[in-house]
């Protein structure tokens, strides 16, 4: 029988249990999966843009009854000459007043911004983040009207005209683009993770993801009155549809910045 010396054998099982003891502990270690937390967008509170929050759904409507009679006779000269610029500019309006620019909604981005000798904060602030409004704004104008022609194939895919009223879609598409993802831009520019939310349908409602959810779901309703056999002019393509796309938007936007806000689907 050989002989064992205790030493030996004594280190062997320390090793061995130093060993196991390191399989264990790294086998515990789960790596940290990062989830991206996306809040509300909050009105800015000053005077000029709560009062234009509230009046902004009643001008929009008006809008709408202004040109409808229009819309109805002729919907493309309408919705080119009418409804779609004075509803870009009251977009505008309202996001560079009411909206917080894209990437400085945090206190961290204010505090990179050091006002020059002699020049206070609040005012280098401000002449600051007017300057981002204006620009930002040009720039979710420009990535609405790219991403109209995605919305029209959208449109087609669901039953809209493909080999006829292929303008009226189109301009239809730019009123659904422009009342419900220009917002979303301007708040969000083209983050990943933030549209990623929104797609998906995460994000907490407020102003801007309510009216997009309200927009298509009023474009979704206005679809049903076109097939029914009553004869009327105002069933025309796509006028159910623009007065669906209004109406939800301004509704959708409503409840999302008020009873139902940082709530989620």
């Amino acid at each position: 029988m050989p002989l064992v010396d205790p030493i030996t054998m004594a280190s062997a099982v320390s090793k061995k249990g130093a060993a196991s003891q390191t399989v264990t502990v790294e086998s515990s270690v789960s790596p940290t999966v990062e989830t991206y937390n996306l809040l509300p967008v909050s009105i800015n509170q000053t005077p000029l843009a709560q009062t234009l929050r509230h009046a902004q759904p009643l001008l929009l409507s008006g809008v709408l009854a202004l040109g409808f009679s229009s819309l109805v006779k002729d919907p493309v000269a309408a919705m080119s000459s009418t409804t779609l610029p004075l509803t870009a500019a009251l977009q505008a309006a309202y996001a560079v007043i009411c909206l917080p620019v894209a990437g400085r909604g945090g206190s961290d981005a204010a505090k990179k911004v050091k006002p020059r000798p002699g020049e206070k904060a609040s005012k280098k602030k401000a002449k600051e983040g007017g300057n981002n409004a204006y620009v930002l704004a040009a720039l979710s104008l420009l990535i609405t009207a790219l991403v109209t022609p995605f919305i029209y194939v959208c449109m087609v895919l669901f039953g809209a005209p493909f080999l006829t009223h292929g303008s009226h879609t189109l301009l239809c598409a730019a009123h659904l683009s422009l009342l419900g993802l220009f917002p979303l831009f301007y708040v969000h520019g083209v983050d990943a993770s933030a549209w990623a939310a929104v797609g998906g349908f995460r994000a907490p409602l407020d102003e801007t993801f309510g009216g997009l959810a309200g927009a298509l779901v009023g474009a979704w309703l206005g679809a049903v009155p076109i097939p029914l056999d009553w004869d009327r002019d105002w069933q025309r393509w796509p006028v159910t549809i623009l007065v669906g796309i209004y109406g939800g938007y301004v509704l959708g936007k409503v409840i999302g910045g008020t009873v139902a806000w940082g709530k989620k689907f």
